[in-house]
């Protein structure tokens, strides 16, 4: 039987490899809410079927509480701590695979070192309560402000992302708009940003132009 230590060491494991293609916090979020339920349902609703199960049962039901409780702990400490130590690809050339197998901070702050080393001052703000923004670029000292948002994302870019994205700006009062995507974007959503303050980066697109400035 696997100890409390060896428990918590394999989910934090298992937690961090689903977390490479999915939210993490979105999946600690889930997983704490999970545990919070279980617990008001164990002590504050008190099920009178509880008071009747055998003492190993109540035990092992003690065991996983406290398990749970660590294992969230060093799971919200990966999560935080990835939020402020984003890893970067360690090729210089990067494919639209190796980007997409960054999690979405990481990607965050992938395109944000692209916006830096082309002249771009750079605000992360990707985040719960992000309202859309993912970074906040200006340029020279009295640069105007434009926002961009980070789509890691592997099926085709409709209209209506750009339509959102455009919503953004208008409500943020920037000057102009980036969408950068690993995915492909669709004709129908360039010819839906045609004249408008949109800058539409496609994964093809965001390859070539890391390459250009990872010489």
């Amino acid at each position: 039987m696997p100890t409390l230590l060896e428990f918590s060491r394999a989910t934090v494991r298992r937690t961090t490899n689903i977390a490479r293609y999915f939210n993490p916090l979105l999946i600690v979020t889930l997983l704490t809410c999970f545990f919070l339920g279980w617990v008001v349902y164990r002590w504050g609703i008190r099920p009178n079927f509880l008071q009747t199960l055998p003492r190993n049962v109540i035990e092992l039901l003690d065991l996983y509480e406290f398990g749970s409780t660590v294992t969230l702990v060093l799971l919200w400490g990966l999560v935080l701590w990835r939020r402020r130590h984003p890893r970067q690809p360690t090729v210089k050339t990067p494919t639209i695979k190796q980007l997409y197998a960054l999690d979405p901070y990481e990607f965050e702050a992938y395109v944000a070192d692209i916006f830096r080393k082309k002249g771009y001052q750079v605000e992360l703000r990707g985040g719960s309560g992000d309202k859309g923004v993912d970074l906040i670029v200006e340029t020279g000292a009295f640069g105007k402000r434009a926002i961009v948002q980070c789509k890691r994302y592997r099926n085709k870019i409709g209209p209506d992302t750009v339509r959102e994205l455009y919503g953004t700006l208008l409500h943020e009062r920037a000057a102009h708009a980036f969408l950068v995507t690993t995915a492909e974007i669709s004709d129908a959503a360039r010819e839906w940003a045609q004249h408008k303050s949109l800058t539409l980066i496609d994964g093809a697109t965001l390859v070539r132009i890391a390459k250009s400035l990872m010489v």
